[in-house]
């Protein structure tokens, strides 16, 4: 079956997790308080506010109290929708001024560019928000990588673990299953999506994780690469 579409994760994926952990964490643990106490009362932070206050409990004027347990989800890399809607809009302003860049491994883009040169749709699927995802394509240390880019899927779409979140995914796109390739450094991801009939690829970067690409290609159904370029398509 000719592969029509390739669906990506980006932390240890297309990016290395120290990107992530070490850069994007700290920066929204950082400012999350300023950006609360200064804009919550602006539409779109106040549409997040309400819903985290229906789901915790904690009353909508309790601003502080929000704050506090914001902090606490980004300490403990909580993959809350809210709490990733707000790190998104505070990452912005970050990329904006300049602070930082979104790390890309150097296999990625070239490979990317082949494949849309090959007429695939690709498309991002990430624990971030599709804003966050597209910050991070736009500000990348690799140029703006966006128009690379069919469409992008966060958490909305359902749990990263459930074969019927990629389901979900190959009905939005309008696909088989069988006609799209499933890229991820998440074996339990990865098996989701096989179970959805996808094609997969295990990605295991040397340099973010202890795996030993040998011994997981003894011990797994999904294709194992270290890098984009290892990555062969139908």
């Amino acid at each position: 079956m000719k592969i029509a579409a390739i669906i990506m994760d980006i932390e240890g994926t297309t990016t290395g997790i120290g990107f992530v952990q070490n850069v994007l964490y700290p920066y929204s643990l950082k400012y999350i308080a300023p950006f609360l106490r200064e804009h919550h009362e602006e539409r779109d932070v106040m549409r997040v506010l309400v819903r985290l206050s229906e789901h915790t409990g904690i009353p909508l004027h309790n601003v502080e109290g929000l704050i506090r347990l914001l902090q606490q989800w980004i300490r403990d890399d909580e993959k809350n929708p809210e709490l990733k809607t707000l790190q998104g809009m505070i990452w912005e302003k970050g990329y904006k001024q300049g602070l930082f860049l979104a790390h890309v491994y150097p296999d990625v883009p070239d490979v990317l560019q082949r494949w849309q040169q090959e007429e695939r749709n690709l498309y991002v699927f990430s624990y971030g928000s599709v804003k966050a995802q597209q910050l991070f394509l736009r500000y990348s240390d690799s140029g703006d990588m966006r128009l690379l880019f069919s469409g992008y899927f966060d958490s909305a779409m359902g749990s990263r673990q459930d074969s019927a979140t990629y389901r979900s995914i190959a009905a939005a796109i309008a696909l088989p299953a069988n006609n799209i390739l499933f890229i991820s450094d998440d074996r339990q991801e990865l098996d989701a999506a096989a179970e959805a009939g996808m094609r997969t690829t295990w990605v295991i970067r040397p340099q973010d994780t202890s795996l030993d690409p040998e011994r997981a290609r003894l011990k797994t159904a999904h294709s194992v690469v270290t890098s984009f370029d290892q990555i062969h398509i139908d």
